[in-house]
């Protein structure tokens, strides 16, 4: 480990501790990753990367110290349940069609094999005749 990327590591520690102290020196303190970036003086995306794990024992700390919840994981969770809605909704919708289009091949074939042969023109030309596997 070079000498930036352990002075980035302790500027990042420092800033936790601040943060979950609620005495931020800059922003609004609150217990974010970009939050804590900011705190610390370091880019977002060195926080992301380099220090992935410092990210990950900041989220750790903000449950255990804090008792909440991070705000990422409230917006993922929240995201969860409403395409996990979003995905009922649709495949509620499917079945629908899929019900619909059964109940119309079945009219239409039912429509069909009442014709007496020859009789075709009755049925409206939008139809198309499905063919018996016999025939």
């Amino acid at each position: 480990m070079n000498q930036q990327h352990g002075d980035e590591r302790s500027r990042i520690r420092s800033a936790m501790d601040r943060l979950l102290a609620g005495q931020p020196t800059c922003l609004n303190g609150s217990l974010t990753v970009v939050a804590l970036a900011a705190e610390a003086g370091v880019h977002r995306m060195a926080l992301q990367k380099r220090h992935a794990d410092l990210k990950e024992e900041f989220y750790a700390r903000v449950r255990s110290e804090t008792h909440q919840t991070p705000e990422v994981e409230r917006r993922l969770r929240k995201k969860v349940v409403r395409l996990k809605g979003a995905l009922k909704d649709s495949r509620a919708a499917e079945a629908e069609s899929r019900h619909r289009a059964e109940q119309m091949a079945l009219a239409v074939a039912v429509l069909i094999l009442r014709q007496p042969d020859g009789q075709h023109q009755l049925v409206p030309d939008i139809v198309i005749p499905l063919r018996l596997s016999g025939e």
